[in-house]
């Protein structure tokens, strides 16, 4: 019998995915803050590692943009767009098309609401044969009673979960590269800040 195969980060080919984390949405979904700083945290090991970001937004005339509390402007190149949907799933025809043209394999969630828009771009890209990576102390929803069964039906789908320092680490692989100083210096400087996130976010999704 073969072994079950083993789904991994492949760094070079490595995106990150950020879902709706818009104004109309701030005062409504919970831990909003959390979730932000997460992503915050996670937009500073892109930088440190080169890996690009994609940011959707949802009915943006209604919703509102993104949030001024992302620090997409420290990206530079590293965004390389910020993609307007009215689909519930991030996989918009502009949105394969970056994905495709770059030749991702690893993809890497973030954003809310983690029982709506997330899974269902997370089963989208599973469908397409992504390899699917959700960070779950960077997901919310407006009930967070759904965030668990959320996190299930991905998990179950194949979606790999795990945190963001775990994912931070995947990506960086080796302590023997360049930029590993630099690196460590931000995990450290997110510690408390990551403390706090997952004592506040894990403990509300027991269905892992």
């Amino acid at each position: 019998m073969a072994a079950p195969s083993v789904v991994k980060i492949i760094p070079d080919r490595s995106v990150i995915l950020i879902c709706d984390l818009q104004t109309r949405f701030k005062a409504a979904v919970s831990h909003f803050d959390k979730v932000v700083t997460t992503v915050n945290k996670m937009i500073k090991i892109a930088k440190v590692c080169g890996v690009p970001v994609i940011v959707t937004e949802q009915n943006s005339r209604a919703l509102g943009h993104t949030v001024p509390e992302v620090d997409l402007e420290s990206l530079g190149f590293l965004h390389l767009a910020t993609v307007e949907k009215s689909l519930f799933s991030m996989c918009t025809a502009e949105v394969s098309n970056y994905l495709k043209q770059h030749n991702f394999k690893s993809i890497i969630v973030m954003g809310i609401e983690a029982h709506i828009c997330v899974l269902i771009s997370c089963l989208d890209l599973l469908s397409q044969g992504y390899d699917v990576h959700l960070v779950a102390d960077g997901v919310s929803s407006v009930n967070k009673e759904e965030i668990p069964y959320a996190l299930e039906r991905m998990r179950q789908a194949g979606v790999i979960i795990g945190t963001s320092e775990s994912i931070a680490f995947q990506l960086q692989l080796d302590s023997a590269m360049p930029n590993f100083k630099l690196f460590a210096s931000t995990i450290k400087e997110e510690k408390e800040r990551t403390k706090d996130v997952l004592q506040t976010l894990l403990p509300l999704k027991t269905a892992l």
